[in-house]
């Protein structure tokens, strides 16, 4: 399967002013970055994941990634090789000042944790008290400074009620996003407790129907949950997230992470190596990678296996290799229960076809209007109709067929 990264999430430092309970980084308050890459080494990843995808998405992210004192001239440089410049925060640095800070060094949107609508819990699982309120104040600072910023909460046993509120909270304060993401237990989350997998299925039901209420308005969608386009195929056929969505978990494929150290990994919550970036190139390992190619040719076992939704879903790899140490294992947090395969296009569900597809120059041009917290997605979701209809070429004219299609 050739696959092209479009998603690449960037531990930059592990280095953090926080020690959230769940932080898979183990990420800690350090005087210095030791083992990070230096300032150049840096600027020579930048060049190699130019020369795979100049279109990507660049999350810098940490630990805290603005406690790197090169973040500027990272942000800038990948900016300048046409990177859409993302950054990953708590946010409890974050002021007006630094705000336009980050729009004048190239960052187009950012992503900002909020764990609770008050700060008893979100200041006790965030290692801080006063973080909330310093997390709320960088949420307004970015609003004024017109600075796009997405909400993300990670999902618990202590705040998973508090859910709907939350995304009610951050439509009120100008999020353009909510990404709700499921707990990995892994880093300092291994000594957490999950919330149950009826729990899991509750609250992935309840975002299908909060990804319609908010339609138009704000995008809500759940990350590190590939069911969630498995319930909503059940419960929603017609579903935007069908449309327009990936299929499953897209770590390996088209989304992969790098450690501050250079390591490359499918995901943050996957301690595997697929290479590091001190020793071999990216493209080297993007193309040659056995966990890659893992990934890409999948061979489940066990539940997700015989599921019928495997071609859409495929489990959260992460919670199968933690659960069972291996990759291919089926993911115990799901509760569907695992009828006779039936292929995928008896269920409505057509499987992935392995051609290469080639977007012309203005189909690319015109993707890159798309808001930067929607481009992946979008991308994703038309070479997904292109290999439905066995085109091998995006045009403006698919794209403005499927805006169509899709009542826009």
């Amino acid at each position: 399967m050739d696959s092209t990264p479009f998603l690449i999430s960037w531990n930059i430092t592990k280095r953090c002013n926080l020690k959230c309970s769940h932080c898979y980084l183990n990420a800690s308050e350090l005087e210095h970055g030791e083992g990070e890459l230096s300032t150049g080494d840096a600027m020579k990843v930048i060049d190699e994941i130019a020369s795979v995808n100049p279109q990507a998405m660049l999350i810098f992210t940490g630990g805290e990634p603005l406690l790197r004192g090169d973040w500027r001239e990272l942000t800038s440089y990948a900016a300048g090789k046409g990177f859409t410049v993302v950054m990953g925060t708590n946010g409890t640095l974050i002021d007006d000042l630094l705000a336009k800070d980050m729009i004048s060094h190239g960052i187009k949107g950012v992503g900002i944790s909020l764990d609770s609508i008050g700060p008893s819990y979100h200041d006790r699982f965030r290692g801080l008290e006063g973080a909330w309120e310093r997390t709320v104040s960088a949420m307004k600072a970015l609003r004024r400074n017109s600075l796009d910023f997405q909400v993300q909460l990670t999902v618990t046993r202590e705040n998973y009620t508090e859910i709907p509120d939350i995304i009610g909270y951050a439509y009120e304060k100008g999020a353009k996003a909510v990404n709700i993401f499921f707990l990995v237990c892994t880093g300092r989350g291994q000594e957490m407790t999950d919330i149950t997998p009826e729990q899991y299925e509750e609250t992935l039901k309840y975002l299908v129907r909060a990804e319609r209420d908010y339609e138009g308005k704000m995008m809500v969608r759940a990350r590190c949950a590939p069911h969630f386009l498995r319930i909503a195929h059940k419960l929603n056929p017609d579903s935007q997230l069908l449309k327009g969505a990936t299929s499953g978990c897209s770590a390996g494929t088209g989304y992969f992470r790098i450690t501050p150290e250079g390591d490359v990994t499918p995901c943050p919550y996957m301690p595997v190596k697929a290479g590091n970036l001190k020793k071999d190139g990216l493209a080297h390992i993007w193309k040659t990678s056995p966990v890659f190619h893992s990934l890409r040719n999948p061979a489940y076992e066990g539940r997700c296996r015989d599921c019928e939704f495997s071609d859409i879903c495929g489990g959260c790899r992460a919670r199968a290799l933690s659960a069972t140490s291996n990759l291919m294992g089926e993911d115990p947090w799901c509760e569907y229960d695992v009828k006779a395969k039936v292929r995928s296009q008896e269920s409505g569900v057509r499987s992935k076809t392995k051609e290469e597809i080639i977007w012309t120059n203005e189909a690319s041009e015109r993707l890159s209007k798309v808001p930067f917290f929607l481009r992946a997605m979008v991308k994703k979701g038309v070479e997904r109709y292109a290999r439905e209809k066995r085109l091998k070429e995006i045009t403006p004219d698919i794209m403005a067929e499927l805006r169509k299609r899709a009542g826009r």
